[in-house]
């Protein structure tokens, strides 16, 4: 018999694989039949030739037992499911082994019957000692959604941490995240050790369980456990299930055996901290590595992008990644999003209607779906596809932030900030959820709680400039005019590696110059209003009613007039446009006499001793609207 011996914890299952466990078989790749293929008929294995060289006990002729594990796991590596079950049926009778059950079991589980490989190694006492055995009745039990038996199998808690020889060692760099004590190094057998990986069983449980804090423990302890563990790290990063600064700081004190690992984890971190850290390592592994092609370094890049709202680059990126696999599901989200913020509906069309063909259940493609028609503001269509996002995964958080999207662009607040909290709840690490909330406050006139709910997004990220704008405009609206200022003066700083055409750098420009206009600052309200015209490439009727009001205040009527006729000549209905060109034209009588302003009646002309700020009052009380309720500054 060959390795009857169940395995520890710390192993992996490569202990009991029959191609390794008395290493009478060697790991060589098939000779190279050549033209002897036609003459010969002899079969090689999938995976290695039989050592003959005569050392040792190599040369050992192979009992009936082992020649039976070898086709039995010859067939599950070339997929031959039914000869793999009906050859490890015959194995598990002759042995009664658990590393036999194990075996059979997986290629039911591998055939998808998960049900059958469960029944086969659980409730079976001689069996349930096994942890390899314990671990894939978890995984069917997860695999049939039976939450609470997976959870019995592995434990709520992790059972070998008192055991382990590195226990002290690893619990205090859970508790603290700081390396005060190096556990020693193990040499492995370059496997994942069970016990990580059934520490990530737990967390995939408790996630499903909605408890998100218990599962994130779960991660982080797999993680200290077996740093190769890259399940348990994928679910801590891409969900942001930790603070930025909590998350390098977690990793970078996790024990590493070689260094590209750790550079390669380091470029997966959060880009709203240590971005010199992540410049850094992306040097070395696109230089050093040679890995600058590689697509899990171009998707960390387009994230750095993305964070940086500089959509263009990031879609280029975006592109690069599905040239070299056009199936990347975990650049795809990001694509949509920048394809979204640069109108390119047709690609998201294109890309929709693919991935509806070639993978109708994946929640992925119900989000291009939904994207689409958000993007062409179809709210019920892109509310319904979301929706259907959010069954296949209920956990997908690209798939809750667009369906509040959607209750959001109908004017539904309360229902917009249920999906964002929950957004938020599942991407506690994120700061869009956040930033979302407080939007939503704002429209509502919550100042305070908007407020509140833009300084958390800022706690998170304090470099997105429509964050910034965000915060400027509570701000202004709240009559804090100074803080209003650094706001919007923070956020073309961190605007400036955008384009200067974009949306972003043209909404923050317009609303520095009307709280320049609101503090008196006048002349530079003035240039901030012109930077507008000048980037936008074409005349917008606020802004010139802005210029309008900014020159009546400063006494150039004739240059007022000249601004407030544009600004009516491309939105003539304009009341406060109106108002102001008739205050401008009183106030140059004298030289513009001869001027003649169809459809304004004598007896609404103003008096010249009047003064803006005296017409404003009168607006309010009277049919028109005041100039600042016109002239409101912009939110994103």
């Amino acid at each position: 018999m060959v390795n009857q011996r169940t395995p520890s914890q710390h192993n992996s299952t490569l202990f009991i694989s029959p191609h390794i466990a008395t290493r009478r078989q060697l790991f060589k790749t098939p000779p190279n039949p050549s033209t002897k293929l036609l003459d010969s008929p002899g079969s090689h294995s999938f995976f290695l030739e039989r050592s003959v060289t005569g050392e040792g006990n190599d040369s050992d002729p192979l009992t009936l037992v082992e020649r039976l594990r070898l086709w039995r796991h010859d067939a599950l590596m070339q997929h031959q499911y039914q000869t793999a079950a009906f050859v490890g049926d015959k194995v598990l009778s002759l042995t009664h082994d658990a590393n036999d059950a194990f075996w059979l079991a997986q290629v039911y589980y591998n055939s998808g019957q998960y049900l059958r490989a469960k029944e086969l190694i659980s409730g079976k006492p001689e069996y349930e000692k096994s942890v390899t055995c314990r671990y894939l009745a978890a995984r069917s039990a997860i695999k049939l959604e039976l939450w609470d038996e997976a959870l019995d199998l592995v434990g709520e808690n992790n059972p070998f941490s008192d055991r382990s020889d590195r226990a002290r060692g690893e619990r205090t760099i859970l508790s603290d995240n700081k390396r005060t004590e190096q556990p020693p190094k193990e040499v492995g057998d370059g496997g994942i050790k069970l016990e990580a990986s059934m520490c990530y069983l737990r967390g995939m449980i408790y996630a499903n369980q909605n408890n998100f804090e218990r599962a994130k423990e779960c991660y982080k302890e797999a993680l200290v456990v077996d740093v190769k563990c890259y399940e348990a790290f994928n679910e801590l990063v891409s969900n942001s299930m930790m603070m930025p600064a909590e998350e390098w700081d977690f990793v970078q004190n996790l024990r590493y055996d070689d260094d590209l690992i750790r550079l390669l984890y380091c470029s997966r971190l959060s880009k709203y901290v240590n971005r010199a850290r992540y410049e850094e390592a992306d040097t070395i592994l696109n230089q050093e590595y040679e890995l600058h092609d590689n697509n899990d370094l171009l998707v960390n890049r387009a994230n750095y992008l993305y964070v940086s709202c500089n959509f263009d680059e990031c879609l280029q990126v975006c592109e690069k990644v599905l040239a070299q696999d056009h199936l990347n599901f975990e650049i795809l989200p990001l694509y949509f999003s920048c394809l979204y913020e640069n109108g390119g509906k047709n690609k998201l069309f294109l890309k929709a209607h693919q991935l509806a063909d070639t993978h109708p259940t994946d929640p992925v493609t119900w989000l291009a779906i939904g994207t689409y028609y958000l993007s062409v503001n179809n709210l019920p269509e892109a509310r319904k596809f979301f929706s259907k996002a959010t069954l296949l995964d209920p956990n997908h958080g690209y798939a809750w932030i667009g369906f509040g999207h959607t209750f959001a662009a109908d004017g539904e607040h309360e229902q917009a900030m249920s999906a964002y909290a929950f957004a938020a709840r599942l991407y506690p690490g994120t700061h869009l959820p956040h930033l979302f909330l407080g939007m939503q406050h704002f429209l509502m006139n919550n100042f305070s709680l908007a407020q509140e709910y833009l300084q958390s997004s800022y706690q998170i990220c304090a470099t997105d400039p429509l964050l910034l704008n965000e915060l400027g405009v509570v701000c202004f609206h709240r009559n804090n005019l100074s803080r209003a200022q650094a706001y919007f003066e923070e956020a073309l700083a961190a605007a400036k590696h955008l384009n200067a055409d974009s949306k972003a750098w043209i909404s923050i420009h317009t609303n520095l110059g009307h709280t320049f206009r609101r503090s008196k600052q006048l002349e530079k309200a003035l240039e901030c209003f012109q930077q507008v015209l000048r980037l936008s490439h074409k005349d917008d009727a606020s802004i010139l009613a802005a210029v309008g009001l900014v020159h009546l205040k400063l006494g150039n009527a004739s240059m007022a007039v000249e601004s407030l006729h544009n600004s009516l000549a491309i939105s003539p209905s304009n009341p406060i446009a109106n108002d102001l060109l008739k205050r401008a034209l009183e106030l140059s009588r004298d030289s513009f006499a001869s001027v003649q302003v169809p459809g304004i009646p004598k007896s609404k002309r103003l008096d010249d001793k009047q003064d803006v700020s005296e017409l404003a009052e009168s607006l309010k009380r009277g049919e028109e609207s005041s100039e600042d309720e016109e002239m409101e500054i912009e939110s994103d």
